[in-house]
C-alpha cells in the first residue's frame, strides 16, 4: 500500500528552481527620493568628518580599512566553505542516487516500503520513489523526502538529468537538500515477476534527502566564529590606530605648541627636531621660517635703532640752525650773507634728511626678491647712471665701456643702486675740498666697465682701509675717513640689497696703484627665473 503526502514544504532558491518575473522598474520620484537622501547622508558624513580631529581620523580609517578588509574576506571564506559543503553534499547525494537506482534495490517497492531508517546508514536521509502518476512511496514508519513539480518533471520526462533543491527553511527544522534522478521501479507484489520481465518496470524517480541541519550549524559556528574575528580585527585595529596616531602626531602637537608659543611669547627659538620623515622635515621648514622672522626682526630693530640715531644728527643741526635764525630776528635779524649761509647749511640738511628717508624707505621693504620683474637693459641703466652722476661731478675724468647685457629685474631700483656706486666713486675720486682744477684739468678718474653682466666701478681715491673692506656694504658703516664727508651710509648697503634681489653679487677690493674697485654681478636674462 503507498503511502501518500501532500507536498507543504516551502521552497527557495535551488539549481532548478523556477525563474521569478523581472521587477517592476523603480518610480522617478522614488529615484529622487534616493539620490536626496544619499546626498544628504554624504553632507552629514563631509561634515562629521571634518569636525574631527587629525587624532581621531586616523583611527577611524584604521578601524574601517581593517574592517572593510575583514568583512571582504570573511564573506568571500563563508561564501566559499558554504560553496564548497554544498557542492560535496550535492556531488555525494547524486552519486547515492544514482547507485541505488541502477541497483534496483530501493527502485522495488516491497523492499522500499519494508526497510528502516538504519539500513540508510543515517537517520536524517529520507528515501522515496514517485511514480510518473504522482505516486508517492516511502518506507514504512518513515516520512516521504520533500516531492513537489522538479521531481514530477524527472519522473515523467525520464531524462538522465537529476534535479537538485533545497526545501525548507534554515535552522527551521524541516531543511533538506533534495535530489531526484530517473528510475523504473517494481509495483507492489510483482518483485518476482519484474526480475524475470522487464516490462513491468514503470516509470518514475528515486527521489533522496538529506537534512542541511548539520551544513547549517557548521555554517552558523563559522559566521559566529568570523564575526569575532572581525570585531577583534576592528577594536585591534582601532587600537593600533590610536597608538600609531599617538606616536605619530606627537611631533606635530609639539609643532604646534611651539606654533602657539611663538604667536603669545614672540619667543622665535627653534624646536628640537629628531628623525627624517614628513613632520620631522615639516620641523625644520618651520624651524627655517623662525630664523627668517628672527633675522628679519632683528634687521629691523638695527635699521629702526639706527635710523634714529642717522636721523637724529640732521634734525638737530636743522632745528638748531631754526633756533638760531628765530633768536636773531628777535634781536633785530642777521646780515644778508650770515642769513643765506644759514639758509644755506639748513637746505643742505634738508637734502641729506630727504636722502636718509629714501634710503631708509628702500631698505624697510625687506622683499626676498624683486617683484613684477621686467626685461630691462643693464647697458641703458649705466649709461643713464653715468649721465646723472656726470653733471653732479664736472671735475672728474670718466673712462666709460659698456656692452648690452639683458637682466630681469626693477629697474628703478637696479638704477638707484647703479647711480649710488658712481656716486660713492666720484666722491672718493675727488679730493676734499676740491672739485675742480683751475686749469681745467679733471682733478679725479672713474672706470666705468660693463662687461658679460660684470659692472665693475674704479675710483682713483685714497682705497679701503683693510679694516673697513668686510663692512662696507653694513647699514649706517661709515669709515673713519668717511665721517667728514656728505652721505648717509646706506648707498653701498642698497647696492647690496639690489644685488641679492636680483639673484647676484656685489664685492668691493683695492687696486695696486689705484683706489677701490667695486664690482656688481647680475645673472642674464636667459638664467633667470621668474
Amino acid at each position: 500500500m503507498s503511502q501518500q503526502h501532500p507536498d507543504d514544504f516551502p521552497t527557495y532558491a535551488g539549481r532548478t528552481q523556477q525563474p521569478q518575473p523581472p521587477a517592476q522598474p523603480v518610480a522617478k520620484s522614488n529615484g529622487n527620493r534616493v539620490a536626496a537622501t544619499a546626498a544628504r547622508t554624504q553632507s552629514w558624513w563631509n561634515e562629521t568628518l571634518h569636525k574631527l580631529s587629525l587624532h581621531a581620523r586616523v583611527t577611524l580609517l584604521a578601524a574601517v580599512a581593517v574592517g572593510l578588509a575583514v568583512a571582504i574576506v570573511s564573506v568571500a571564506a563563508y561564501i566559499t566553505v558554504r560553496q564548497q559543503m554544498y557542492q560535496n553534499l550535492d556531488n555525494s547525494l547524486t552519486q547515492r542516487a544514482v547507485q541505488a537506482s541502477q541497483k534496483g534495490v530501493l527502485t522495488n517497492l516491497d523492499n522500499l516500503q519494508h526497510a528502516s531508517a538504519d539500513a540508510f546508514g543515517l537517520s536524517d536521509i529520507r528515501v522515496g520513489v514517485l511514480s510518473a502518476n504522482g505516486d508517492k512511496y516511502a518506507p514504512v514508519n518513515s516520512p516521504l523526502p520533500p516531492m513537489g513539480v522538479d521531481e514530477m518533471q524527472v519522473a515523467q520526462n525520464q531524462s538522465e538529468q537529476a534535479s537538485l533543491r533545497t526545501v525548507g527553511i534554515r535552522n527551521g527544522g524541516s531543511h533538506f537538500r533534495v535530489v531526484a534522478v530517473p528510475a523504473r521501479f517494481c509495483p507492489v507484489d510483482y518483485s518476482r515477476q519484474c526480475e524475470i520481465d522487464q516490462d513491468l518496470l514503470q516509470p518514475g524517480a528515486l527521489v533522496v534527502a538529506q537534512s542541511l541541519g548539520p551544513i547549517d550549524q557548521t555554517l552558523h559556528n563559522l559566521g559566529i566564529v568570523l564575526w569575532a574575528f572581525g570585531l577583534i580585527g576592528v577594536i585591534g585595529a582601532a587600537l593600533a590606530g590610536n597608538a600609531v596616531a599617538r606616536s605619530g602626531l606627537r611631533p606635530l602637537a609639539r609643532l604646534t605648541g611651539a606654533a602657539e608659543h611663538v604667536a603669545r611669547t614672540e619667543d622665535l627659538k627653534p624646536i628640537p627636531v629628531g628623525g627624517t620623515d614628513e613632520i620631522s622635515r615639516l620641523a625644520m621648514a618651520f624651524n627655517a621660517m623662525l630664523g627668517a622672522l628672527a633675522q628679519s626682526r632683528d634687521r629691523q630693530r638695527r635699521l629702526v635703532g639706527d635710523a634714529g640715531h642717522e636721523l637724529r644728527t640732521p634734525l638737530t643741526s636743522v632745528r638748531t640752525n631754526l633756533d638760531l635764525l628765530a633768536q636773531a630776528d628777535k634781536r633785530g635779524g642777521l646780515r644778508p650773507e650770515d642769513r643765506q649761509q644759514l639758509l644755506d647749511d639748513v637746505r643742505a640738511q634738508m637734502d641729506e634728511l630727504t636722502t636718509l628717508i629714501g634710503d631708509l624707505t628702500e631698505l624697510a621693504r625687506d622683499t626676498p626678491q624683486v617683484r613684477n620683474a621686467e626685461l630691462i637693459e643693464l647697458s641703458n641703466v649705466v649709461e643713464d647712471a653715468v649721465m646723472k652722476v656726470r653733471r653732479r661731478a664736472p671735475g672728474l675724468e670718466w673712462d666709460v665701456q659698456i656692452m648690452p647685457f639683458p637682466v630681469w629685474g626693477d629697474e628703478r631700483l637696479l638704477g638707484r643702486a647703479v647711480t649710488n656706486l658712481l656716486d660713492n666713486a666720484a666722491k672718493y675720486s675727488l679730493p676734499e675740498g676740491a672739485e675742480q682744477r683751475s686749469d681745467g684739468q679733471p682733478v679725479g678718474r672713474v672706470t666705468v666697465r660693463l662687461l658679460d653682466g660684470v659692472l665693475t666701478v674704479t675710483d682713483s681715491g685714497p682705497g679701503i682701509a683693510e679694516a673697513d673692506l668686510p663692512h662696507v656694504f653694513e647699514r649706517f658703516y661709515r669709515s673713519s675717513e668717511a665721517r667728514s664727508r656728505p652721505g648717509s651710509g646706506l648707498g653701498l648697503a642698497i647696492v647690496k640689497h639690489a644685488a641679492e634681489q636680483h639673484g647676484g653679487m656685489i664685492y668691493a677690493r683695492n687696486l695696486p696703484g689705484a683706489g677701490a674697485q667695486f664690482t656688481l654681478w647680475l645673472p642674464h636674462a636667459a638664467t633667470q627665473t621668474r
